[in-house]
């Protein structure tokens, strides 16, 4: 028979429930860390019935190792914005970084069975399915500069090297960029399929439009040219108009503080990922009918 000090620490190391730690020593005779992995193992088959829910909520984050110049940027999942904001989805988040970090992980396979354990216990604790979605590892150079930028506790999280030292431009820039989401650098970053896939778009554009019928092909041209950068000037970083200051682009503030962007990364919780839609009708006859 379970006794009482032993469920009492058997819930501060798991989180369970008071009845899953009793069922669980009783099975394991009361030893606490058999009755750990007991309770793991039960975690894993809940897991099991989660996975074709949807996690699109979580966390970015950011890691920064002082010592190696190297950040961790990353992206952890759960069901609900409540469990978001838990103190122990919080340091799930936390643990997985550093983990990460620690063991130079650097693909998403080996990510996942080095945070396995984390995960495991964090979902048995929260109830939730809860996934590690993408992380990358950003390293400054000797000389240059890094600088971050947290939105919202993590909704977005931004990152983003200079050339040259300068923590507040770095930092500035790193603001602009959770604001403006560019995708290049600069146009010469730009994948050439997308140019070409662009430039047919708007040369046919261009030939359907009955007021530039009469020019020649040489203006035609340059036309189009001017079309297609504008289209990707919204999402080019240097193109862009800086967010603290519309009179210049970003551009143009790197010039005059003689700077570049090497790299940046931008994590948006839940981009792209298909978000849960609650039907409150359907979540009481589920809960109604036991399911």
């Amino acid at each position: 028979m379970a006794n009482i000090a032993a469920i009492k620490t058997l819930r501060e190391r798991t989180g369970a429930g008071m009845m899953d730690c009793k069922n669980a020593l009783d099975a394991c005779d009361n030893d606490v860390d058999k009755a750990c992995d007991w309770l793991r193992e039960k975690g894993i088959a809940k897991q099991a019935k989660k996975a074709d829910r949807i996690a699109a909520e979580g966390l970015t984050s950011i890691k920064v190792c002082e010592k190696c110049h190297k950040a961790l940027i990353s992206e952890v999942n759960c069901e609900t914005d409540f469990v978001a904001h838990s103190d122990a989805f919080k340091e799930l988040v936390q643990n997985v970084d550093s983990v990460l970090l620690e063991k130079g992980c650097t693909t998403l396979e080996e990510a996942k069975a080095a945070t396995e354990n984390l995960f495991t216990d964090a979902g048995l604790k929260l109830g939730e399915k809860l996934s590690l979605r993408r992380f990358t590892t950003i390293e400054a150079k000797d000389g240059e500069c890094m600088g971050s930028y947290v939105h919202m506790g993590g909704k977005i999280t931004t990152v983003v090297i200079l050339k040259k030292d300068n923590p507040e431009l770095a930092f500035n820039i790193a603001v602009h960029i959770a604001a403006n989401s560019p995708k290049y650098i600069t146009e010469a970053d730009i994948e050439p399929e997308a140019l070409t896939k662009e430039k047919e778009i708007q040369a046919e554009a261009v030939k359907n439009d009955e007021k530039l019928k009469n020019k020649p092909a040489q203006a035609l041209e340059k036309i189009i040219e001017g079309k297609v950068h504008k289209v990707f000037a919204e999402v080019t970083l240097v193109d862009q108009e800086y967010l603290i200051d519309n009179t210049k682009t970003v551009g143009q503030l790197l010039k005059e503080n003689d700077n570049e962007v090497v790299k940046f990364v931008r994590y948006q919780v839940g981009e792209g990922l298909e978000k849960r839609v609650d039907n409150f009708a359907e979540e009481v006859m589920a809960q109604a009918s036991g399911k």
